[in-house]
């Protein structure tokens, strides 16, 4: 397996979960209600599952060792448009997360701003890994060995192993925090 393997089989996860966040738009905007705890459980996909760890490994092995290599000037370009969409796509998880929280705090208004952020989610989201899946990934194995390619799967399955420590590591630690006066 190539190392874009994995890589690829999250984005199908990640399909799964922008058409689930979808379907609870279109519901949103012709309701104008909110399933909070579904909303709460995308952002949380969001925030561990795609970013964390999918684009954890894109960007902590997978583009690194990506730049350590005497790339094209359009494979070097569109590996920085993907790690800026990553940024882009952070943010917008961060405001649809603020907005919940205003949602769930009594602030009805925030509705208008959680339609808002999904709708970004939902239309960004299938663009990139469109992007990533048919423009970038394969073309850019070129650059990689057999061997380099097998040590990045390697550290792709050490990377996916020490997330359940981090997050649940990370969960204590706020919390803790949070109670600190």
């Amino acid at each position: 397996m190539k190392p874009i393997g994995p890589l690829m089989i999250e984005h199908r996860l990640i399909e799964r979960m922008v058409s689930l966040l979808s379907q609870a738009l279109e519901t949103m905007k012709k309701t104008n209600q909110v399933n909070a705890a579904f909303i709460s459980m995308g952002v949380e996909f969001f925030r561990t599952y795609a970013d964390r760890t999918h684009h954890g490994k894109e960007e902590e092995i997978f583009f690194r060792d990506l730049s350590m290599k005497e790339m094209s000037s359009e494979d070097k370009s569109m590996m920085e448009r993907l790690i800026q969409e990553h940024i882009w796509a952070r943010q917008a998880v961060t405001k649809l997360a603020a907005a919940h929280g205003r949602y769930v705090s009594g602030d009805r208004d925030a509705l208008k701003a959680m339609i808002y952020e999904l709708e970004k989610i939902v239309t960004f989201y299938p663009i990139h890994i469109e992007k990533e899946d048919k423009e970038f990934f394969l073309p850019v194995m070129r650059y990689f060995s057999k061997q380099e390619q097998q040590a990045m799967l390697d550290e792709f399955w050490k990377f996916d192993q020490s997330m359940i420590h981090e997050k649940y590591r990370t969960m204590v630690e706020e919390e803790e925090k949070a109670r600190q006066p």
